[in-house]
């Protein structure tokens, strides 16, 4: 009986092993077809797929090489995230006042202390929405019975490093929506949107028709012209943290009567501090002063805003790619281990992660969370191992649902300039299951061809 089982056993790994080798042969074949392929002779790439169930690596090039890996990197960042901070983890952000409520007036000042939260007045919500959150403070002020204010609203945003930016990132990215910083107090995603106008001909000048919201302490410069019929958004905005001067250039169409662009706000707390100030006197009254003050006041509570739990965060971040959101949770996990957001603690503590679950810290340098940098270098091989490494936890099913969905397969895709990665899972049309990842860096042309031929690859799996 033991010969028979024995028998048995040995057969099924002899056809696992001849069902593996026509995927193996049929992979090399494919990547070869795209190491030929004209638009990669100066190209570098990078692949690794392994059996997922028994961790046997199936194809491997250049898996060890550090790559650009643009928002693949959002999978290490996520999964870290996840299991340092759990999945039911929430941001807060405080309402207080001090001084003296008497007869209807606070003789002092409201206070706004922030702690990191990424959805505050975001969209993505239900019950997060900037009109929301206004109108739930207004109320809790009003419960107060505080109808005037003598004195100032102060937001704080210190329990942040200053830093709002990583090092590394690009000035072209910075002042687009998809560039915002993260601060400790964040507002509507850092993100506003400009409406324009073009005129009729290319050439012709663009105007700003409004924003959305209205902004406080914002300069435009408008260098934007009509571009050629169906040209689409060629527009950039160029601004910096705390700056007050933004820049904008490029073109859009001609005959437009509300283009939308978005851009980053370079200092959220003090539009938040606005809009609040804006909302409590509805227009009828002199507005309270907006300030930012760090160091320790007495500060007496009225409210506490907590964000949607983390797995709802991360479905967002991985889900919809935010670059906010990856650079806040690095800040929070420094916050929570040192009392201190710092971009760059919150590197080591994943550096460190990593290496106790085998992942050397020089096969991922990262130098944000996001991958918006492209100074990142991150290994195909190192993206397999988180990958596989979050299959054994508890918050697996969480994290896999946050994957979009590439060519039919639960993939993180990442592109900046030259580079365009893939990293995720599949299972097969026999029930095996993969785990991939694929980058090209300094491709040449059009980056929906090279993702023609990386899919041409990857279809070998199904």
């Amino acid at each position: 009986m033991r010969r028979l089982v024995y028998s048995c056993i040995c057969f099924l790994g002899l056809m696992n092993s001849l069902a593996a080798q026509p995927v193996k042969e049929r992979l090399n074949k494919a990547f070869q077809q795209l190491l030929n392929d004209p638009q990669m002779r100066y190209a570098t790439v990078g692949m690794t797929v392994v059996n997922s169930e028994s961790g046997t690596t199936l194809f491997e090039y250049n898996g060890n090489v550090g790559l650009a890996p643009a928002s693949c990197q959002k999978l290490v960042t996520s999964a870290t995230a996840l299991d340092l901070l759990g999945i039911d983890y929430r941001y807060k952000t405080e309402l207080g006042y001090s001084g003296v409520i008497r007869d209807g007036k606070l003789t002092g000042n409201l206070h706004i202390t922030g702690y990191g939260d990424p959805t505050l007045g975001s969209w993505r919500y239900a019950g997060t929405s900037d009109t929301m959150i206004i109108q739930e403070w207004r109320k809790k002020i009003r419960d107060l019975n505080i109808k005037k204010i003598e004195g100032q609203i102060f937001v704080h945003a210190d329990q942040w490093e200053t830093a709002s930016v990583p090092g590394g990132w690009p000035w072209d990215d910075m002042g687009n929506y998809y560039g915002a910083g993260s601060y400790g107090l964040n507002w509507r995603e850092n993100q506003y949107d400009l409406v324009l106008k073009s005129g009729q001909n290319p050439g012709d000048q663009v105007m700003i028709s409004k924003t959305i919201p209205v902004l406080h302490n914002m300069f435009f410069t408008n260098e934007l012209k009509a571009g050629k019929k169906g040209s689409g958004d060629n527009a950039y905005i160029f601004s910096a943290p705390y700056n007050d001067r933004v820049f904008i250039r490029g073109t859009i169409p001609p005959a437009q009567k509300a283009f939308t662009i978005s851009g980053s706000m370079t200092n959220p707390a003090m539009e938040l501090g606005y809009t609040l100030a804006a909302a409590l006197t509805n227009g009828s009254a002199k507005q309270p002063g907006v300030r930012e003050q760090s160091g320790k006041t007495v500060i007496l509570p009225i409210h506490v805003q907590y964000s949607p739990v983390l797995d709802s965060i991360n479905y967002w971040f991985m889900r919809k790619s935010v670059n906010l959101y990856g650079e806040t949770l690095v800040k929070t996990l420094a916050f929570e281990k040192n009392g201190k957001g710092v971009t760059e603690d919150g590197l080591e503590i994943m550096k460190e992660f990593w290496k106790n679950k085998g992942i050397e810290p020089a096969s991922m340098r990262m130098i944000d969370g996001s991958g918006l940098s492209p100074q990142n270098r991150v290994t195909t091989g190192s993206l397999v191992k988180v990958l596989q490494y979050a299959r054994s936890r508890p918050w697996f099913t969480q994290y896999l649902s946050a994957f979009p969905e590439y060519n039919k397969m639960k993939l993180k895709s990442g592109t900046i300039g030259g580079s365009k990665g893939f990293a995720g899972y599949h299972t097969s049309s026999d029930g095996v299951t993969y785990t991939v990842a694929i980058i090209v860096n300094n491709y040449d042309g059009s980056a929906n061809e090279i993702v023609k031929k990386m899919f041409l690859v990857l279809d070998e799996l199904k």
